[in-house]
Parts: C-alpha cells; sequence; structure tokens
C-alpha cells in the first residue's frame, strides 16, 4: 500500500456551548490548525504517483477563503465544532474529490490531534 500526505494549516475560533461553563473550551477560543491529508493506493498511476500533490490545490483553496481566520461555530451553523468533527468534515470533502483519501487528522495543539479513518 503506498501512502501519501499533506499538511495545511488554518486559524480560527470556536466556542463548544454545550460544555459547562467552567470548561475551558466553553469560552470563546482558538486554534492554529494543523489539517494532514492521507491519500493511499495499491498502486501508483501512469505517473508514478499515488496522486500529484498539486491536485490537492482545491483543497488550500478552501480553506483559506471558508475557514481559516474566521469563527467555526457561524461557518458550520452549530456549537459542537470538535476536531473529531473537522477531522470527518475534510475526510468527507477529499473523499467526495480525491477517492484514495484514507484518512484526515486535525490537530488543535502540537499535542492534541483527532483522527476520521474508516
Amino acid at each position: 500500500m503506498y501512502r501519501i500526505t499533506k499538511e495545511f494549516h488554518l486559524s480560527a475560533s470556536h466556542q463548544l456551548h454545550h460544555l459547562p461553563a467552567d470548561h475551558q473550551c466553553a469560552r470563546l477560543h482558538g486554534h492554529n490548525y494543523i489539517v494532514v491529508v492521507e491519500l493511499s493506493a495499491e498502486s501508483l498511476n501512469d505517473d508514478g504517483f499515488v496522486r500529484d500533490y498539486h491536485d490537492l490545490s482545491p483543497l488550500k483553496r478552501y480553506i483559506d477563503e471558508a475557514l481559516d481566520h474566521r469563527h467555526l461555530n457561524e461557518v458550520f451553523g452549530h456549537s459542537k465544532v470538535t476536531s473529531e468533527f473537522l477531522a470527518k468534515h475534510f475526510y468527507d470533502w477529499c473523499r467526495e474529490r480525491f477517492p484514495e483519501t484514507s484518512s484526515v487528522r486535525v490537530s488543535e495543539t502540537p499535542k492534541t490531534w483527532a483522527e476520521y479513518r474508516p
């Protein structure tokens, strides 16, 4: 199995209103998110790639235009915008465009992340 990954960055705020008021994530706060997309294939394409990294440019545009420096609760219309939610969201977005997508990891900090891998 061949695997490639590409990393993307965004800064955004969110607030988890459903948590108790004394929980730190119930307060408005932000993260410098790192999104790592993994693509996998049993064999390489005619160019010798799982997929050309340049093909992932639409994801960079989506992140920059729709999510970067935004309040994610407003973007998604709810307050459960967790790393787990974002990992699944990015997985679905990528899988629709890049069938080789095998997992997405979203880091909130260098020591914490969530991953979606079906």
